[in-house]
């Protein structure tokens, strides 16, 4: 017999994910000890669970997973590769339907001069004056959303969006999203937009220790940074940042103040779920599971509370976010639990990050 710690090691599947298809009827323990509540596997099972996650990971539904188990333990060839069979086809059919889809897609977007993004307003020069500390801050609470996938170099940066006289930058890599502000003087011009490749932003917050006033430069495709007589400089990215005004525009939810380094605690030590779909991580992530108490109170879910308005977002990702926030206090707005998770500043509410939500499995 293996204890449940033992069975994730040997099964490929995480503890939280076993207690999961354990309560969905789909891989029941062996023997589940009366008086302490662990969960025993006899040896047959470790199979089984490889089995089960390679269906998950093929994204096939549980109702039929529970069949294709059945038939696995009964030796039922015909039954399994009937559903797999199925299942692959229903993929097939799928996919060639997305395929239609996108041909549609990439027809209208031909059509489009700049197809769902904002366009740079000005090609002119443009140099303006920041407060050090408000750009290191601003690059220090959007960092860490930035994306790193190579199939969508446009993300790969951060947008520096200077208007009137803000400065705005924003990060995103699809599942989160972080926006912040800071003043800047010297600039009367249209509005300007620069992707700033993540190693130079980098390189620009590295010099960003004094508290004088710093001098942005955008001109062209290149852009740079000087402060005193050190410079960084380098090109921007040759593509086009999402139209990020469109994104956060969210319903009203409920805002929750709560305490940072409490909330933090809460999270490293309360319950987490797993999610086995293939982003953001490419593979299974912990999830945490938030909702709103009647007495406005933010509660991280057990396994067993299955809310209606509960919300569950990657825990890492929830964690650097409170540390982007760099407060001792935050504001969490919580919507329908389809809706972002947004997490905000009381005191800045132009500086904020948003984390898709992920669907619970089941």
């Amino acid at each position: 017999m293996r204890s449940i710690g033992e069975m994730a090691r040997d099964g490929g599947l995480s503890v939280s994910a076993l207690r999961f298809y354990d309560r969905a009827g789909v891989l029941v323990p062996a023997w589940v000890d009366p008086v302490s509540g662990y969960r025993w596997y006899g040896p047959e099972q470790v199979a089984e669970a490889g089995v089960l996650a390679r269906l998950r990971r093929a994204g096939m539904p549980l109702a039929d997973i529970r069949l294709v188990l059945a038939g696995w333990a009964g030796a039922d060839a015909d039954l399994v590769r009937g559903l797999l069979d199925a299942h692959l086809r229903r993929l097939g059919q799928g996919l060639s339907d997305a395929r239609g889809e996108f041909s549609a897609l990439r027809a209208l977007l031909d059509h489009r001069e700049n197809p769902m993004t904002s366009p740079r307003t000005s090609t002119a020069a443009v140099r303006v004056a920041v407060a050090a500390p408000e750009l290191a801050a601003a690059l220090d609470a959007v960092r860490f959303a930035a994306g790193t996938d190579p199939e969508l170099p446009m993300l790969g940066g951060v947008l520096f969006d200077v208007e009137g006289g803000e400065l705005r930058l924003v990060a995103t890599d699809r599942y989160r999203l972080a926006v912040a502000r800071a003043r800047v003087t010297g600039h009367d011009g249209p509005r300007t937009q620069a992707v700033v490749p993540l190693p130079l932003a980098d390189a620009m917050r590295a010099l960003l220790t004094g508290d004088a006033p710093v001098r942005l430069a955008v001109d062209g495709d290149r852009v740079a940074l000087e402060t005193g007589d050190r410079e960084t400089a380098g090109q921007v990215l040759g593509h086009e940042f999402p139209d990020y005004r469109r994104l956060v525009g969210l319903p009203d939810g409920r805002r929750v103040l709560v305490g940072t380094a409490a909330f933090r605690a809460e999270l490293e030590d309360g319950p987490v779920r797993t999610s086995e779909a293939g982003e953001p991580s490419g593979g299974p992530h912990d999830l945490s599971v938030l909702r709103v108490t009647d007495d406005a109170t933010v509660v991280v879910c057990d396994d067993g509370d299955d809310h209606q308005d509960a919300v569950a977002v990657n825990r890492a990702f929830l964690l650097h976010a409170l540390t982007a926030g760099a407060r001792d206090e935050l504001l969490l707005e919580l919507g329908a639990p389809t809706a972002p998770l947004a997490i905000r500043r009381p005191d800045d509410d132009h500086t904020f990050s948003l984390l898709m939500p992920v669907r619970l499995d089941g």
